[in-house]
């Protein structure tokens, strides 16, 4: 008899890579730090509400940075918020991710343009992995968000975190 060397599940056995097992565990359980600034976060709360129902796809809200992996800017970053966005994604662990929810937090918005006090994008106070676009967006374009971040965190790999990645970059740059 021939078996293929690919056949898996034979007897309760499963045979995968470590980074496939760990990026499914990642993926499948986002722990979200909702950061609502402004009309976008009214989004962001129907896409946690039963309409749209996020717990799904394993995305279920936290309140605290330290028990979060992905941190949600929802509206327009004042340069007052500035410091404290930074603070808040400086307190996650690692891997961690960002998804920039909004055109206020993606480039400001209207309101750059006439006033001193709002960030031209968020990613110029923190890295952003996912750009959520609209005014304001959907929740079906967050729930769109969150697929492209699972998508990105199933490329990765344990020998090349991103963190490592990261901080070689800045030192590059410095």
């Amino acid at each position: 008899m021939n078996i293929p060397q690919d056949k898996t599940g034979e007897g309760g056995v499963i045979i995968t890579k470590l980074d496939d097992l760990l990026n499914w565990a990642r993926l499948t359980s986002l722990f979200p730090m909702g950061f609502g600034l402004a009309c976008c976060a009214i989004e962001m709360m129907g896409a946690y509400a039963s309409g749209y129902d996020l717990d799904r796809f394993g995305i279920i809200p936290r309140a605290s940075p330290r028990q979060s992996d992905v941190m949600i800017v929802a509206g327009t970053v004042t340069f007052k918020m500035a410091d404290r966005v930074r603070r808040l994604y400086e307190q996650m662990p690692e891997p961690r991710y960002v998804i920039s929810m909004g055109s206020c937090s993606n480039c400001g918005g209207p309101y750059w343009e006439h006033g001193y006090h709002v960030v031209k994008g968020v990613d110029r106070i923190i890295p952003v992995d996912v750009y959520v676009p609209g005014c304001p967006p959907r929740p079906e374009a967050l729930i769109g968000g969150f697929l492209r971040l699972q998508e990105i965190i199933r490329q990765e790999t344990i020998r090349d975190p991103r963190a490592v990645q990261q901080i070689m970059a800045r030192r590059m740059t410095n």
